[in-house]
Order: C-alpha cells, then structure tokens, then sequence
C-alpha cells in the first residue's frame, strides 16, 4: 500500500530521492525504447511501401491481362457463333425429313 520499504529508514527525503532517480532511470529506458519502435516502424513503413510498389506493378499486369481475356472472350464468342451457324445449316440443310418430323413431334407434344 505505502511506497516506502519498511524496512528502510523512512523518510520524505529519501523516498522523494528514490522515485526522482527511478523516474529519471525510467525515462533513459523509454528514451531507447521509443527510439527502437521508431526504428521498427521505419522499418515496417519500408517494408509496407514495397508490397506497395508490387501491388501496383500486379495491378497493372492483372489489367493487362484481363484487356486479353476480353479478346479471347470475343475470338471464342465468335468461334461459337460460327460454329451455330454452320451447325445449323447443316442440320436444316442435312436433315430436312427426318429432323423436320422431330420437331414438329416435338412441338406439337409441348
């Protein structure tokens, strides 16, 4: 409860030297301590600048990158447009009596 040691002599003085001298032996710790987490902190800063940087250079590769699959989504969109189209003439060309009947079968079920 009480600061002072019972076991020393008491004293106003003393005790008032005693916390002094511990306050000023606290402060050389926190004086380093402090300039060590400013030393962490810049180190961390440097760190978090380059996973910035390379964020920015995955960015710019993962727009170029997706300004192709936009081309390769129109060459395979294309590909399969044709590939309907000549699928379905051959079908309507190919076999006009017997898929004629199966979709009139079927149309007529629905």
């Amino acid at each position: 409860m009480s600061t002072t040691n019972p076991t020393r002599t008491p004293g106003h003085t003393h005790t008032h030297t005693n916390s002094t001298s511990s306050a000023r032996l606290s402060t050389v710790p926190t004086s380093a301590s402090k300039s060590r987490q400013l030393s962490h902190l810049h180190a961390q800063l440097a760190q978090l600048t380059a996973n910035m940087s390379d964020l920015e250079n995955l960015l710019r590769m993962t727009a170029v990158q997706a300004e192709s699959m936009r081309g390769l989504g129109g060459y395979a969109g294309g590909m399969f447009m044709a590939a309907s189209k000549v699928l379905g003439e051959e079908t309507v060309s190919g076999g006009s009596g017997g898929a004629g009947g199966q979709q009139q079968t079927g149309v007529g079920g629905q």
